[in-house]
């Protein structure tokens, strides 16, 4: 199974999606985007991995996933069978997702 990597010489476009949300439905928020993903994202053409992070102060979550093309993303956002998983995280939290390009890595 493919694996998130991060290169600058990969050709794939990145989502960065950070929710926020109440803190006190952190955890529900999390809940909803794995299982999401679990059974419905990563199955879509074009799907290559995604990341769900919680933030401390529990007022964010943020996924960062990567996908073949923009256009693989879009189609997603348009499928019948994934329209229902974004509406929960929807209910639960502002969103404000965009896609990137790696422009820049740095390691110790």
């Amino acid at each position: 199974m493919p694996t998130t990597t991060i290169d600058l010489a990969a050709e794939v476009a990145t989502l960065l999606n950070v929710f926020t949300v109440d803190p006190a439905r952190q955890r529900e928020l999390v809940t909803v985007l794995e299982t999401a993903t679990e059974t419905v994202m990563r199955h879509q053409p074009g799907f290559i991995s995604a990341n769900i992070h919680a933030s401390l102060d529990g007022t964010r979550v943020a996924n960062y996933s990567q996908w073949s093309t923009v256009d693989a993303f879009q189609a997603m956002l348009a499928n019948p069978e994934c329209i229902p998983h974004l509406d929960s995280a929807r209910a639960l939290a502002h969103s404000d997702p965009h896609m990137y390009t790696v422009e820049s890595i740095h390691h110790v």
